[in-house]
């Protein structure tokens, strides 16, 4: 059985939706984290003032041993510098913790598997990012409870302080980044897609905060902890959120529990794994086992190149 570590520090960020945030924050109270941080961005107008009221109200029902911590703007900041300040706020003041948004909804083993991966790799700098979820539809990867991976998904993830130091809202470097992604076997397939994200980030054209974030962990050459089984289930497509809408291609509905840690026997990027994530977020409407074909071919080719 997995464990979870009160003592490791959960922020939530949040905005204007009471109804998901109250869901979110039922299961952080199941965890019962001592740490608690909650980062709110500011209205827009009048009418969704008392929206956020109502949200930033939640947590004064805390009625656990809990030290709660808030940054609660007045002024609206936009979904990308909200959410990069509050995670900024969190990480100046502590090493390593868990975020969450206020539509991404935890199975309860959630908290526990990232707090046993917060410090099993605490000082394994190989390591960036431990993510919550999974969109393998039920195909296991590898021989351990998790596999290691060169995405970055943010529905329920943890970090360390060590690896936010380095984020950089602007990705002043991309004009340095070779943009054929030669050197990354499971993004090359894929490269003219990201080449066009991280170039409108760059431009300032895309109001966001995790492609950046993804850049980070691409750039320093950081895996992610990915679990076998789906821990996130995210709440927010109904129509009010900045980035999600019902055809998004990852929708995952159902989640799952974890319960015991298997580490791999080996230290290896799951590139199949990969390309079947970026398969479907980039080509979802395309049949996948004709794309799975070209991908590894491409792919193949990338790997024979290098060597």
């Amino acid at each position: 059985m997995i464990i979870f570590d009160k003592n490791t520090p959960v922020l939530l960020l949040v905005f204007n939706r009471p109804e998901l945030t109250m869901q979110v924050f039922n299961k952080v109270k199941q965890a019962a984290p001592k740490y608690l941080y909650v980062a709110a961005d500011g209205p827009r107008n009048e009418i969704e003032e008392k929206a956020c009221e109502r949200v930033r109200s939640i947590f004064d029902k805390i009625d656990w041993d809990c030290e709660l911590k808030t940054l609660f703007r007045e002024k609206n900041l936009g979904c990308g510098m909200a959410v990069t300040t509050g995670i900024e706020w969190f990480f100046n003041d502590v090493d390593k913790g868990i975020v969450l948004e206020d539509d991404c909804m935890p199975d309860n083993s959630f908290f526990g598997f990232c707090s046993e991966m917060l410090n099993y790799y605490q000082n394994d700098n190989r390591i960036g990012h431990i993510s919550g979820s999974n969109f393998q539809d039920k195909q296991k990867r590898g021989d351990g409870s998790y596999y290691y991976s060169s995405l970055t998904h943010v529905w329920g993830w943890a970090s360390w302080k060590r690896v936010w130091k380095d984020y950089d809202y602007n990705i002043s470097t991309f004009n340095m980044f070779d943009t054929s992604f030669d050197a990354f076997p499971a993004h090359a397939p894929f490269a003219a897609n990201w080449r066009n994200i991280f170039a409108n980030v760059a431009q300032g054209k895309i109001n966001t905060w995790d492609y950046q974030y993804a850049y980070l962990n691409l750039i320093k050459g950081y895996k992610t902890i990915m679990p076998n089984v789906n821990l996130i289930k995210n709440i927010g497509f109904d129509g009010n959120g900045t980035h999600t809408s019902a055809d998004h291609p990852l929708v995952v509905q159902s989640i799952e529990s974890i319960t015991l840690i298997e580490h791999p026997k080996l230290f290896v990027q799951d590139v199949a794994a990969d390309l079947y994530t970026q398969n479907k977020e980039f080509t979802n409407n395309l049949p996948k086992k004709n794309l799975l074909s070209v991908t590894w071919k491409k792919v193949k080719s990338y790997i024979k190149n290098a060597k």
